[in-house]
């Protein structure tokens, strides 16, 4: 069983699909205290302190929120690199438009930091974060994303929806976001929230138990 400590719909979807039992934890993480010049370190800052206040909160039996027990934590955050910048999610629908008229038809990077822990068999221990055995694995994965280049009267109507101002970058791919991007580079679920492939790779080498792996 897999601990996901995010509150993020749309990564408790990509699991659900994919059909990888899962539990919930939200961190609780004040995302805006936490700073990096560099996206791919920022997101991976960003995801190891939403993984340690979960395991602080989970105990080492990795509770999660119904008091099931996991054998692994997720932890995830996403950003939008465009032109030098950092995008995370629009304070509000001016910001989500003037990144829009800008973004339109251009490239950018969304990058997802990945954050797995995982206590280590026989290793009884008295705090969570103190475990003398664990597994800790950080690594960012990066997708190129091409949107469309539309009007200003669509890119009204999208920011309209309410929808960018959930997401990193302003859009949804999974969404009403998905008419809006016209080419994907890398991996596709990694845009919506986290790397499928990655975490299948990761599961597999800690045979945490999954049907398709």
């Amino acid at each position: 069983m897999l601990l996901l400590a995010s509150a993020s719909s749309a990564r408790r979807r990509l699991l659900e699909q994919a059909a990888i039992p899962h539990r919930i934890r939200v961190s609780g993480v004040d995302e805006d205290g936490i700073t990096d010049a560099d996206p791919i370190r920022l997101v991976q800052r960003l995801a190891q302190a939403k993984a340690f206040a979960v395991a602080e909160a989970a105990g080492t039996s990795l509770l999660a929120e119904d008091g099931t027990a996991c054998e692994a934590l997720l932890a995830c955050d996403s950003v939008l690199s465009f032109g030098g910048e950092v995008f995370g999610k629009p304070r509000d629908d001016q910001e989500a438009i003037e990144r829009w008229q800008r973004m339109a038809g251009e490239w950018a990077d969304l990058h997802t930091g990945h954050c797995w822990l995982r206590r280590m068999p026989n290793q009884p221990v008295a705090n969570s974060l103190d475990w003398p055995q664990r597994e800790l694995l950080l690594q960012t994965v990066t997708t190129r994303v091409q949107f469309a280049l539309v009007d200003s009267a669509t890119i009204t109507a999208y920011v309209a929806t309410g929808e960018p101002l959930a997401c990193a970058g302003g859009f949804a791919l999974e969404g009403r976001g998905g008419l809006l991007v016209d080419r994907i580079e890398g991996c596709f679920s990694n845009v919506i929230g986290l790397s499928l492939p990655l975490l299948r790779r990761w599961l597999a080498a800690a045979e945490v138990g999954h049907a398709l792996i």
